[in-house]
């Protein structure tokens, strides 16, 4: 799910890059969430809700079996947090990419059972996240400082989470509250924003001072593949330049290629900029150069690629990257912050923080040239921008612009040919035709 599907749907999907990619039978299934003209058999798609149900499923079994286990209490009751934590994480995938889904509890008792469920208002599962990340806040720790603990799931991640939850649904005043409990926490327990934007995105900094929850990869591929414990967006997002017998001119050839939209919204001396982008000019940090079997590869005719996520390969045999995937940041949460209170005190001390981080500033000092005040118009859209840059490429910009109102015209003015029934995704066609009591959205 990481590692295939979310880039294509949360990025690509939106104003923040498109496809790229070796032409146009190169990746029909992202050319159809670039393009908005996406397919009910999209396997994107079908692998976006068959991976989040898989989770789900598997979080089930734990919360079914486990409470029948002899252990050791904190143990058990951690481990129940965990899956709660994660069946509200996948249903949140869901209930914002679909709409309404079947809401599935226990796991299935029969082959019928499973291909019987029907879609559950989105309200309904919603409320469902919400009862998950309330009660697994109260079994999981603030955090995990034993070292094979690191990944799994805190209090600290189901409180940001929750945040993240009401942020989505316009509850303003519970978003609140669940900020401010993650920060104080957090800050409590010796979190922090890492002094330099850069240092979210280095292997050595992994779920460090910063992170409250992210995917944990590490080396483990040996060829293309969205399975297995390494991350293959290292090889899909970096530029592929090819030699002898062919050449690929305009900055390489790769996948989710920033828009120049994206580009031109960082000012001058923003560091997030360099930290996220390469750019003409620009050194790569390691690489090879490998023999190329096209006459007919394209360039990138904008000459930038993605850097987050870029850690160099040396082997071209191997296709994965250590790199964990961020899914929830400090910063994020001084961001719900910011837009949940608004031009308030509070509201411009929490986004000031993450601007002045972005600017080489220290963290906690007022800036006269790079702080917002209470008269900088339009504070909520000057949030979600900050969100663009500061978030960028971590699955969040097509959520955004479809929480906000803003994806349709957005997407159209990118000169995309989006409809308004793109708010949601189709339901798989795969799962329709094994469970008929599942009704197709809309448009499809």
């Amino acid at each position: 799910m990481f590692n295939y599907s979310l880039w294509g749907i949360g990025d690509i999907m939106s104003d923040n890059s498109f496809l790229g990619g070796g032409g146009a039978a190169d990746g029909i299934e992202f050319q159809q969430l670039d393009g908005y003209n996406i397919a009910t058999t999209n396997p994107l798609v079908t692998s976006h809700w068959q991976r989040a149900y898989l989770g789900i499923g598997e979080a089930n079994q734990v919360l079914l079996h486990v409470p029948g286990i002899t252990m050791d209490a904190t143990l058990k009751n951690r481990c129940l947090g965990e899956a709660e934590f994660l069946r509200a994480l996948y249903y949140f995938y869901l209930v914002r990419a679909f709409g309404d889904v079947p809401l599935v509890l226990t796991p299935a008792t029969s082959a019928a059972e499973a291909a019987s469920a029907t879609r559950t208002p989105a309200a309904q599962v919603y409320a469902q996240v919400i009862k998950d990340l309330t009660d697994a806040i109260t079994k999981l720790p603030v955090t995990h400082p034993a070292a094979d603990d690191l990944g799994r799931a805190t209090r600290l991640s189901a409180t940001a989470l929750l945040a993240k939850v009401y942020l989505t649904q316009g509850d303003l005043p519970n978003a609140a509250i669940q900020a401010r409990a993650t920060i104080s926490a957090a800050t409590a327990a010796g979190k922090a924003l890492w002094p330099n934007f850069a240092d979210n995105y280095k292997v050595e900094n992994e779920n460090g001072q910063e992170s409250l929850f992210e995917v944990q990869f590490k080396n483990g591929l040996t060829n293309y593949s969205t399975d297995g414990p390494g991350s293959c967006m290292n090889e899909f997002w970096g530029a592929r330049f090819y030699g002898t017998p062919y050449v690929v001119a305009s900055g390489g050839y790769g996948f989710n290629i920033p828009e120049q939209d994206l580009v031109s919204r960082y000012v001058a001396g923003d560091t997030r900029r360099a930290a996220t982008l390469f750019a003409p000019g620009d050194v790569y940090p390691d690489g090879q150069i490998q023999p190329s079997s096209s006459t007919a590869l394209p360039g990138n005719p904008l000459n930038y690629s993605i850097r987050k996520q870029y850690v160099g390969r040396t082997n071209v045999n191997n296709w994965d990257s250590p790199l964990n995937f961020p899914v929830l940041r400090l910063a994020e949460v001084y961001l719900i912050l910011a837009e949940a209170v608004g031009p308030t005190a509070e509201g411009l001390e929490a986004i000031n923080k993450v601007r002045r981080r972005a600017f080489g500033l220290p963290i906690s000092a007022p800036s006269a040239t790079r702080d917002l005040t209470a008269a900088t118009p339009n504070f909520t859209t000057a949030v979600v921008l900050e969100r663009r840059l500061e978030l960028a490429f971590e699955d969040d910009r097509w959520y955004d612009l479809k929480r906000t109102g803003t994806l349709v015209a957005t997407m159209r003015a990118q000169g995309r040919s989006i409809q308004t029934f793109n708010n949601l995704l189709p339901i798989p066609q795969a799962e329709i035709n094994v469970n008929p009591n599942l009704t197709q959205n809309p448009g499809y």
